[in-house]
């Protein structure tokens, strides 16, 4: 496992899409950057510091710096390069998986600590939507590495997202191959995840969870809290409230506006949640924070 610290942006250096229609045998070569290969067809096989790799349609590699690499056999294939450089990147021992998902996909990292993450040398991801994600996003990197001067910025930007999508993606890979029943809910929370910061705004209900996700909410409020500490209602509520107090700390808009934006169709009830969370009331944070300016 490779860990990335995606504070640091990558510097690249070279990368584009080859298709090759005949069989074809990648030449060796040892250079002083990391090398991204994602195939998208075909087959690609490759040997890196006497290690071999059998690469087919949704597999990655990340060749590493100053190892000799080379192919193996002729293959047709299709797949993205990315050649970059990037000064922190070191290899992770992870012994238990379910602590790595509260951790890393679970956003469960203190504020003071490197935001990494993490994914294998090689791995597959063989959900058909995100690889359609994926090739989506690398498609977009190469139009904006094309055209150069500032775009360049924008598309090491772009690879430290796909860094951060392939490190999720390929633990929950890892976690749907170990213990199935209890990797289902695991999947079914990190989704949950997603949809509570995306639909915070609206009314969430557990009814409404338990037919999008198909799953008993008990069951899976249970699953939640274990990954991320908190139930489903504390955790909408903690999302809705951090969005208040940005709201108040960056624009002039009144409470009740703020408490709608987020979710609150009751002032005085947002009031109350408020207050819990945040330790005051919306009107004394508010206060606070013009004084502290």
């Amino acid at each position: 496992m490779l860990a990335v610290n995606i504070d640091l942006v990558p510097r690249i250096t070279w990368m584009g899409f080859v298709s090759y229609k005949s069989p074809w045998i990648h030449f060796k070569r040892n250079v002083n950057e990391y090398i991204m290969y994602l195939i998208k067809s075909g087959e690609l096989h490759m040997v890196e510091d006497e290690k071999e790799y059998i690469l087919k349609k949704g597999d990655v590699l990340l060749l590493e710096p100053n190892l000799d690499h080379e192919g193996l056999e002729k293959h047709t294939c299709d797949y993205y390069y990315i050649h970059f450089k990037h000064p922190d990147i070191a290899p992770v021992n992870v012994e238990d998986p379910e602590s790595f998902a509260r951790r890393f996909i679970f956003e469960d990292q203190g504020a003071d600590e490197d935001v990494k993450c993490c994914f294998p040398k090689h791995f597959t991801i063989t959900d058909k939507s995100v690889l359609s994600q994926i090739y989506n996003s690398l498609n977009e990197m190469l139009q904006l590495y094309r055209r150069k001067n500032y775009n360049r910025s924008l598309t090491a930007l772009k690879l430290s997202e796909l860094f951060i999508l392939l490190s999720r993606e390929s633990l929950l890979e890892e976690l749907q191959n170990s213990r199935k029943r209890t990797t289902k809910a695991i999947v079914k929370a990190h989704g949950l995840l997603d949809y509570i910061h995306t639909h915070y705004q609206s009314k969430i209900t557990s009814r409404d969870i338990e037919a999008l996700f198909e799953c008993n909410f008990d069951y899976l409020n249970r699953t939640f809290n274990k990954l991320t500490g908190h139930s489903i209602t504390h955790y909408i509520n903690k999302v809705r409230i951090d969005q208040a107090q940005e709201l108040l700390q960056a624009t002039h808009l009144s409470i009740g506006e703020i408490a709608y934006l987020v979710g609150f169709g009751d002032i005085y009830y947002f009031s109350k949640v408020f207050k819990k969370y945040a330790g005051l009331s919306p009107a004394a944070y508010y206060k606070k924070i013009r004084e502290e300016e």
